[in-house]
């Protein structure tokens, strides 16, 4: 297991990441939008610690760099990739929602990822390569029809596919209670799925619960239903905000990075921060100085 001191540097990257994008968007440099992970990144660092990114397959949606940046700790890439240059992951043309490296993929479109999640992990199945297939999906992707679809085969087949529903209570501006009846984690069992619930920003806690799922997919390659109940703190994607300020302020208190930095000696963390900060820059200046992707290129 990686040290608590791990978990807060690479959630604080993460965070401090996201908030350069807004400014780099606001300063006319990236190409296209972004949607950030703001808020959510103890579940991405405390999930994805159990994956083999030599091995395991992750499937993520427009929301994607907090994954992206847990799987893969490429920085330099990603941020390439939102700025149109052809050092990106996808040589500038994918975008900051449409990544592919290694085994990581994900896609803007809502739903879109959840079949094929399913299938790839039918044909991992079918290889014996013992690899867990993990989609992430969102409150919002649960109106979507092939979402159960998927559920229903998976269940149906056994296959090794962990769906984890982030649901940060709002899809684009539409509250959950006004979007989704019902209960999110009884939809997964509905379809004899095991399916768990966590309403916590602790990425220990997360950590523990996710390692579970997984443990469980690996040992009897059936599916697992994760919903980790969450709170984006910035906009869905740039400045298209309609939450009360106040409800924001308030899920701010339960800040993941605050949780995991109380539990750090003050010298510690200030070290990481510095850190981080410093490889942020440097991964700023290169990615500025890249050249742009070619217009001809493929």
């Amino acid at each position: 297991m990686a040290s608590l001191a791990t978990f807060y540097e690479r959630m604080f990257f993460i965070r401090r990441f996201e908030e350069t994008l807004l400014d780099l968007f606001s300063l006319g440099k990236l190409v296209g939008t972004t949607h950030t992970y703001i808020g959510q990144e103890a579940n991405a660092v405390g999930l994805i610690e159990h994956l083999d990114p030599n091995r395991d397959v992750i499937f993520s949606n427009h929301r994607c760099h907090g994954h992206y940046l847990a799987f893969t700790d490429d920085a330099f890439g990603l941020l390439c990739e939102v700025m149109g240059k052809a050092p990106g992951v996808c040589g500038g043309k994918g975008g900051s929602q449409h990544l592919c490296k290694g085994n990581f993929y994900s896609n803007g479109v809502l739903g879109s990822i959840v079949p094929v999640a399913t299938g790839i992990a039918l044909a991992e199945k079918k290889k014996g390569t013992g690899a867990v297939s993990t989609v992430f999906l969102g409150d919002g992707t649960l109106g979507e029809g092939v979402a159960y679809e998927s559920l229903n085969l998976a269940s149906l087949w056994q296959l090794p596919v962990l769906f984890v529903v982030e649901n940060n209570h709002y899809a684009q501006s539409t509250p959950v209670e006004l979007e989704l009846a019902g209960s999110i984690a009884a939809r997964g069992a509905a379809f004899g799925v095991e399916a768990a619930e966590l309403d916590t920003t602790d990425v220990e806690v997360i950590h523990s619960a996710a390692g579970h799922a997984i443990s469980r997919i690996r040992e009897t390659g059936a599916p697992y239903f994760l919903v980790l109940n969450t709170y984006r703190f910035s906009p869905h994607s740039k400045s298209d905000d309609q939450r009360d300020p106040a409800e924001i302020d308030e899920r701010r208190t339960r800040d993941p990075l605050l949780i995991a930095g109380a539990r750090l000696a003050d010298d510690e963390r200030s070290a990481i921060e510095t850190r981080c900060e410093e490889r942020l820059a440097e991964t700023v200046e290169a990615a500025d100085a890249a050249p742009a992707a070619a217009p001809e290129a493929a």
